[in-house]
């Protein structure tokens, strides 16, 4: 058995004022064990309930202007590149084997008319974005997923 991992993640959370905010943040809940009959393995589950896959691609330049999140949900990008960048200022790049735990509901729109987040492509290839979005309340603190 090899030391329990951390598996780090990009979290967009909404504060009590409705600003959104971004957090690096680790999965480090893990534990040493089978499923079904395959070998143990170091296992992290999640809350369970309902959820979603939907698959995106974003192409070449594309831009998706101040929005929330549709729900909470995990973001795996699968190939490309693309950033998120939050009301708090904070732009963040991820691209494969990062993860993104997008919760940003509820937010109040600035001063500037910004409420949620912004996102994009970078570089010359389209990100392939795969989402498990999640029927549950967002949770207004950041890094509560461990």
């Amino acid at each position: 058995m090899t030391d329990r991992p951390r598996v780090p993640y990009w979290h967009i959370w909404t504060d009590e004022d409705g600003i959104s905010h971004q957090a690096c943040c680790q999965l480090d809940r893990w534990e040493w064990a089978g499923i079904g009959a395959a070998a143990a393995q170091w296992n992290n589950q999640q809350s369970s309930g309902e959820a979603t896959v939907v698959f995106t691609v974003q192409p070449v330049g594309w831009v998706g202007e101040w929005h929330e999140n549709p729900a909470p949900q995990w973001i795996v990008p699968l190939s490309g590149r693309w950033w998120v960048e939050s009301m708090d200022g904070v732009r963040v790049e991820l691209g494969p084997g990062d993860l993104s735990l997008g919760e940003d509901q509820n937010c109040v729109a600035d001063a500037a008319g910004r409420k949620g987040h912004r996102a994009g492509t970078i570089g010359d290839q389209p990100a392939v974005l795969m989402t498990v979005r999640m029927k549950v309340p967002p949770v207004r603190k950041a890094c509560h997923c461990r």
